[in-house]
């Protein structure tokens, strides 16, 4: 077969809304990160992983150095952009599938949601690992898709989600919301208790197997190179029992959802964001309330039983890696499941509106037409507020590194003007920028606060990123002690030294060179 008739085929079965879906991610994902795509700038990890293979998988991530390898182990924020983008496209098009979304509009609304929300712009943060990361979230929604395709699909399903997590666990909870959504659409159905059931069963097969099978090919992976599971994030007591119990975790589950949603200033950004989602929320009450009237699910005691489990479901879903670990610091890159609720919001509004109706009462349109307007008003709002957080990020980002590439030259010129200084003199350096010295002069922090590897005022946390700041952008090798090596900390010598930049915070000491960048408890350059 032919490329030109292969893509006529391909163009065929996508149809219109997919080909709407993908374009629509694409140029809205070029024109909300175009900032972020056009820098090479990185957080305090990427100067770790400039090069970096991404063989993570101490941390459970066996696929993840497979799925960065498309785009080389070096950090290209470009290219991995670029890909980053391409497979949310994918992803915006098995979504409009999946969720039966046939108007244009809607499609656009989705696809915006999908490539804007505020974790993407973590994602950038830590660029070097985002194509892995957009290719766990796609394997995540295909694993749903094919769970609804023939007969053995939840098999094709359970393989698709192992994968996924094999990229990055934090992405099961897209997954397990859209199965929960998918499995609401089964009970609505006009069919039989047993036919129901089965259906709803596939997608329960399909995350057993995805799991156990993600498990077993963790365990042989692990086995063969010889390694065993990290205690980063508690990820070493994966599948072990819960030890905070399930009454605790579970309190912690609902803490951390009704946290993240009133709290985190990523939903609600300002007030027109505010205003937003309200609208958007009272939108999605309307269509549900409308749909539960024609269909006469409120004479029904079970569809009660039905949105109470749903509602105690959504922030265990939503929340499901904190059952893997409760020791889990949940920052924004495991939580872009959130954008789910507004996709969620948006299909089932659009699938509301555009149904063929028996009538055509007056007072059905008119309502109908007041829901469309609301939702795309709303929604548009939601967008354009997203992007807005992403590039006040960016632009942190970005200052961030100027002045962290300010500081070490500065830096740089005192160790070397230091009295018995020598290329590869052993230098011993606490790895944090001293606050008192230096004015606290990010104001980005209300937006940025909850966006992990964009806010604050500097990239340097330990020793080993000074090391590798120097190295990479200044050009300049310094022999920096390990922490194994020895530890001055709390040495009279050390203590009494004033931190940078005032004189005297750099000396050599039996032949050792001191810095000290900050006053603080800490100990260690970690």
């Amino acid at each position: 077969m032919r490329p030109e008739i292969a893509y006529a085929n391909i163009k065929k079965r996508i149809g219109k809304e997919g080909c709407v879906a993908f374009l629509a991610t694409f140029f809205i994902g070029l024109l909300t990160h175009f900032s972020a795509l056009l820098s090479d700038i990185p957080n305090h990890d990427g100067l770790a992983s400039i090069y970096s293979d991404q063989n993570m998988i101490t941390s459970g991530r066996w696929f993840l150095g497979t799925a960065c390898g498309v785009s080389s182990f070096y950090s290209l924020p470009w290219l991995i952009g670029i890909l980053a983008i391409v497979y949310l496209g994918i992803a915006s098009i098995l979504l409009v599938k999946l969720l039966e979304v046939k108007d244009s509009f809607s499609v656009i609304i989705i696809s915006g949601m999908l490539v804007t929300f505020p974790s993407l712009a973590s994602n950038f943060a830590y660029v070097f690992t985002m194509d892995g990361y957009m290719l766990g979230v796609l394997l995540a929604v295909l694993s749903v898709y094919l769970t609804g395709k023939g007969r053995f699909g939840f098999v094709f399903g359970g393989i698709a989600l192992a994968f996924s997590m094999g990229c990055y666990q934090a992405y099961l909870p897209i997954a397990m919301l859209l199965c929960l959504y998918k499995a609401l659409l089964v009970l609505s159905e006009r069919d039989s208790i047993k036919a129901k059931l089965n259906k709803i069963l596939k997608y329960l097969y399909m995350g057993l197997i995805g799991i156990g099978l993600y498990y077993v090919i963790l365990q042989v992976l692990l086995r063969i190179e010889g390694k065993t599971l990290a205690d980063y994030q508690g990820i070493n007591e994966m599948a072990s029992a819960n030890k905070a119990g399930i009454i605790a975790t579970l309190k912690m589950t609902f803490g951390e959802f009704i946290s993240f949603a009133i709290k985190s200033k990523i939903l609600f950004s300002n007030g027109f964001a505010f205003a937003a989602v309200l609208v958007l929320g009272c939108s999605f009450a309307g269509a549900f309330i409308y749909k539960a009237v024609k269909e006469k699910w409120l004479k029904s005691l079970w569809t009660y039983v039905i949105v109470l489990i749903s509602l105690m479901l959504i922030p265990v879903f939503t929340n499901a890696i904190l059952f893997i670990s409760t020791e889990v610091t949940y920052h924004l890159l495991m939580k872009y499941q959130w954008v789910m609720f507004g996709i969620l919001a948006v299909a089932f509004i659009s699938n509301v509106i555009n149904e063929k109706e028996d009538d055509s009462l007056d007072k059905e349109n008119k309502f109908k037409a007041i829901l469309s307007w609301t939702t795309a008003v709303s929604a548009f709002v939601i967008v354009f507020c997203y992007i807005l957080t992403d590039n006040i990020a960016y632009s942190n980002l970005q200052k961030k590194y100027e002045k962290t590439y300010a500081y070490c030259v500065r830096l740089a010129d005192r160790i070397e003007q230091t009295e018995g200084y020598y290329q590869g003199i052993p230098i011993y350096m606490i790895g944090v920028v001293g606050e008192d010295a230096f004015p606290v002069s990010d104001i980005t922090e209300k937006v940025t606060g909850n966006i992990l590897g964009a806010t604050g005022d500097w990239l340097l946390y330990t020793g080993e990123n000074y090391e590798n700041f120097f190295k990479h952008y200044l050009g300049v090798t310094f022999n920096f002690l390990r922490p194994t090596d020895t530890v001055y900390y709390y040495e009279p010598e050390y203590v009494e030294m004033p931190s940078f930049p005032y004189p005297g915070s750099t000396k050599v000491v039996d032949g050792v060179l001191y810095v000290k960048t900050e006053n603080s408890d800490r100990t260690g350059t970690e």
